[in-house]
């Protein structure tokens, strides 16, 4: 009778026609199925980058891009992650509620809800969370409400008018929370008159609401055909699940209240505050952990009888080391793309971590400060231990998987599929061969050597990683370390020796740059840019690259571009 209750409550607070079958977007469009090795590198032959994501006014949606056009941007669920954080900021709860959530889709690297329809087991999953989040949220009412639970009714009202707007992420329409309310009697009735009942059934309803699961963007009614400029509430939550991974603040809905947003400099501003906020760590942290496929390296398997000391542990260990590490670079560091890619330190604070990097913690050394790497061993992201251990095998490393990697998430250059009767399981160890020479068939054979000669060279140059990260200088089988290895098809085209050389080169990349921009434009808007986007993509990177590499003006360019204040009108 219970969840019967709940479910009614939620289909009571559900507004929102075919909201479980989400827009059509165009998810492999000009970025997914036109990122080649030219392409990435164009040199931002459009015009644009005056420091406000495009040419002209940024106050004029019109003159932002010569064309006035954006990609379409799908209606999106919260991610996991995202339904966390907001629930965390929401109501103070850290329960970890979306533990048993199917996973998240992804666009490309990045985990973004905006393409399958919502199934029957999705529907139970939101429920359940829902539930639990209602149950503990209730449990204690004086840390819950903001009045005395005495007050009875009066107080759960303004609890609920307060607690359902900011759920919502904007102010409610009429007849909203007489709705919300109503749910909260029946739930008061069924529980005897208890308003505990009511309000843990209240607000269970309100977290199966669309408007709580979505990013909901339907922009101004009073915008054109062409460019819909979102509302100042829809772009003050746009803004905070880009740079924070959560909901807005009472900063961002006083400035979204008050008209704020409505200009560029409003939104540098808050945009300038935000990056500079401790919240904005959980967007660094998530973006460098998905784009680099760490996210979920405790999944990561290694043979234990070869790598005894690692476990799940270690993995969280060095999956938060890459976070840590960004989040130093940007904060605490010169905040650039350079010192991302080439800086030799750790800011670990796990022993065993620093075992595998061969190092000790200095004496007297603070929680967090930074600890210098043998330069000839390790040189910024692409060479931490998590990034080689994900692209690894359990009994041996992997030149294709860390290829691949750079290939398509750092020069942005995608890859066709191999054919489809290719064998795809590696060629086992042997006490005789090198892993070049085991994999030399890749690059001999026609039918293989078209991608191999793109991704194997790449790979071969981080060889001294074993399968868990660790610097090597013989192979498993005792035979000498070759790690030499070459890019193609890039703006830096040449040979070199090892990881630290590879970082070097990638970090004087053009090609390199541009690429990180549009993975920040992908993480921002869950979505992969199009031929429409061209102008602001191309405006974003130029202004990225006036900066120095300055990964904070790059947020701020593409928080201040036309494709992310404003919509397609006709989508």
């Amino acid at each position: 009778m219970r969840r019967f209750m709940l479910l009614s409550a939620a289909v009571g607070l559900w507004g929102l026609p075919g909201c479980y079958s989400g827009f059509s977007a165009d998810a492999n469009g000009f970025g997914a199925g036109s990122d080649t090795a030219a392409d990435s590198g164009d040199g931002n032959d459009n015009d644009g980058g005056d420091g406000d994501g495009g040419d002209g006014d940024p106050d004029d949606p019109a003159s932002l891009c010569m064309d006035a056009d954006v990609g379409v941007t799908s209606l999106r669920r919260l991610t996991a992650e995202q339904y966390d954080h907001t629930i965390r900021d929401l109501l103070g709860l850290d329960g970890g509620y979306t533990a048993e959530f199917s996973p998240d889709e992804r666009i490309g690297a990045f985990k973004s809800n905006g393409n399958a329809a919502v199934v029957e087991l999705q529907v139970e999953e939101y429920m359940d969370a829902a539930e639990a989040v209602a149950t503990d949220a209730v449990a204690d009412l004086t840390q819950l409400l903001p009045c005395e639970a005495s007050e009875g009714d009066t107080c759960a009202e303004a609890f609920l008018a307060d607690f359902t707007m900011r759920a919502y992420r904007r102010p409610l329409e009429a007849g909203e929370l007489d709705r919300v309310l109503d749910v909260y009697q029946s739930g008061k009735e069924t529980g005897d008159g208890d308003m505990q009942a009511g309000l843990r059934v209240a607000i269970a309803g309100v977290l199966q609401s669309p408007y709580f699961l979505y990013h909901v963007e339907f922009g101004r009614p009073e915008a054109g055909d062409e460019l819909v400029a979102l509302t100042g509430y829809e772009l003050a939550s746009r803004l905070s699940y880009f740079l924070w991974d959560s909901m807005p603040d009472d900063a961002l809905f006083q400035a979204a209240a008050s008209g704020e947003l409505e200009d560029a400099d409003g939104v540098r501003a808050q945009v300038d505050r935000m990056i500079a906020s401790p919240k904005a760590q959980d967007t660094i942290a998530s973006f460098h952990q998905q784009w680099l496929g760490v996210d979920e390296l405790e999944h990561a398997e290694k043979d234990p009888e070869l790598y005894p000391s690692y476990d799940t542990t270690l993995a969280a260990s060095m999956k938060q080391d890459v976070a840590s590490f960004a989040q130093w670079v940007i904060n605490e560091g010169d905040g650039t793309l350079d010192q991302l890619l080439t800086a030799n330190v750790t800011v670990s604070d796990d022993p065993r971590l620093h075992e595998v990097y061969g190092v000790v913690a200095p004496a007297g050394r603070l929680p967090g400060e930074p600890i210098e790497l043998p330069a000839d061993e390790r040189a910024g992201l692409l060479t931490m231990p998590g990034v080689m251990a994900e692209h690894a095998h359990p009994d041996q490393t992997s030149p294709i998987l860390r290829g691949v990697l750079l290939r398509q998430e750092l020069l942005c250059q995608v890859l066709p599929p191999p054919p489809p009767d290719v064998d795809n399981v590696p060629p086992s160890p042997s006490p005789d061969a090198t892993t070049r020479e085991r994999f030399h068939q890749h690059t001999a054979d026609p039918a293989c050597s078209g991608c191999h000669v793109q991704i194997d060279p790449l790979g071969f140059g981080l060889e001294a990683y074993d399968s868990m990260g660790a610097f090597r200088t013989n192979e498993e089988n005792g035979l000498p370390i070759d790690d030499a290895g070459e890019v193609v098809l890039s703006d830096v085209d040449g040979e070199f020796e090892g990881g630290p050389e590879l970082a070097a080169k990638l970090a004087e990349s053009q090609f390199v740059q541009n690429c990180v921009s549009r993975q920040w434009f992908r993480y921002a808007l869950g979505r992969v840019e199009t031929e429409a986007d061209t102008c602001a993509v191309d405006g974003i990177s130029e202004a990225f690259t006036e900066s120095g590499r300055d990964v904070r003006v790059l947020l701020r360019e593409i928080a201040l571009s036309s494709a992310f204040r404003f919509r397609k009108g006709d989508a």
